[in-house]
């Protein structure tokens, strides 16, 4: 049944792509050039096959270059907005972003990942996402994160260690109780939850996102490139590895 519907769909693009010259055709010459463009396809099922795998790849390098295209006009927000939490070497050279659930298996997996990178490459600079998609709870977490980072940034990257870290769904309640076992001002932190500035943030990476086609996490920008899923510390490093190279004799990338 699929080969029939392919050669449905084959025959119809065929039949769309030579109108003009078929409008010029006698009925027995097009009911001819059908029977050959059909039989050979029958005859030759792979060809179809083919055709449809070099369809996907020329999409998915259409879609990696809009993608790349995006981030280049939205380099500066991506890079540099003053809403989101700066971690690692705020002065490095080279910048990972990380677009992340609280909520997110694959983001608590890959957070030792990000952690031996920022070990491991002193210039790195890492440029923290909140993005909760996933349920209330990772947006009630989002928001005290947020709020840490504009009460006590310098406490920000030790409380999303801890949150994120710990089993469990994430939540207002359970955000303000890793904010209370780091010491941290928990009402202070409820208040600021609810400042413009957390719902600036919020709506800046959801946008963001949206224009670059990100729909999961965790999402990486490195240089011009978006990363997809928990690729892990090697492939991560790889990529920032390129991007130091590709920058070398700029003051930053």
């Amino acid at each position: 049944m699929r080969r029939i519907a392919v050669l449905a769909l084959v025959l119809s693009l065929f039949g769309a792509a030579t109108a003009p010259a078929r409008a010029e055709m006698a009925p027995d010459q097009k009911r001819e050039i059908e029977r050959i463009v059909r039989d050979y396809i029958l005859a030759n099922p792979e060809v179809v096959e083919k055709a449809l795998m070099a369809l996907d790849a020329k999409r998915q390098q259409e879609q990696a270059a809009a993608q790349a295209r995006a981030v280049h006009e939205m380099r500066d927000t991506i890079l540099n907005s003053a809403h989101q939490a700066v971690v690692g070497n705020p002065e490095g050279k080279v910048t990972l972003v990380e677009f992340f659930d609280y909520n997110c298996g694959y983001c608590k997996r890959a957070l030792p990942d990000l952690m031996a990178l920022i070990q491991s490459n002193p210039d790195l600079r890492v440029v923290m996402k909140e993005f909760p998609i996933l349920s209330e709870g990772s947006v009630e977490a989002a928001r005290i994160s947020v709020a840490v980072k504009e009460q006590t940034p310098k406490r920000y990257l030790e409380f999303h260690r801890e949150l994120l870290g710990r089993p469990g769904q994430a939540d207002r309640a359970k955000a303000l109780q890793v904010a209370r076992d780091l010491g941290l001002d928990a009402k202070a932190l409820e208040r600021a939850a609810k400042d413009k500035a957390v719902d600036e943030n919020l709506i800046e990476v959801q946008q963001l996102a949206h224009a670059l086609g990100i729909g999961g996490t965790p999402s990486y920008v490195v240089g011009d490139e978006l990363v997809f899923g928990a690729v892990g510390f090697d492939q991560l490093q790889e990529k920032i590895a390129a991007e130091r190279k590709a920058c070398a004799g700029e003051t930053a990338c």
